[in-house]
């Protein structure tokens, strides 16, 4: 889908659907916490960009974690009837990036959470910390 096609689709969203987002944003932040993921932010990006509504930021403190977590988050999500138009990161399992295109969920590694910093890059988004 190009940038031009994916923002035309942003523009046509219903307040229902952008509800839906965050809905499936929080889902996703549980489904990393039932892994013992850290650190679980929700970052709102409604009116800040058209790339996406939210970013869900995790930090999983092994590799072995990182998979368990993209994989529930995978799976569980799946059952719902949603799955990611991409994943990437999953050979390496130090940034693990799940596509759901409204949402977009980051599984780090500490080093490159505090590397990338996207708190800091998206600084005026409100943020949720999901406990």
């Amino acid at each position: 889908m190009s940038n031009s096609e994916h923002d035309e689709k942003r523009s046509d969203l219903h307040p229902e659907e952008v509800a839906y987002s965050g809905l499936l944003a929080r889902r996703a932040a549980e489904l990393a916490l039932e892994k013992k993921c850290e650190q679980v932010r929700i970052l709102d990006l409604k009116g800040l960009t058209s790339v996406t509504d939210y970013f869900v930021i995790v930090t999983a403190d092994s590799e072995r974690k990182a998979k368990a977590a993209a994989e529930h988050i995978i799976e569980e999500l799946k059952a719902d009837d949603e799955r990611p138009m991409h994943v990437e990161g999953m050979d390496s399992m130090h940034w693990i990036l799940l596509d759901y295109v409204d949402v977009v969920v980051h599984i780090f590694m500490p080093d490159e959470r505090s590397f990338y910093d996207l708190e800091s890059l998206w600084s005026d988004a409100p943020v949720t910390t999901v406990n």
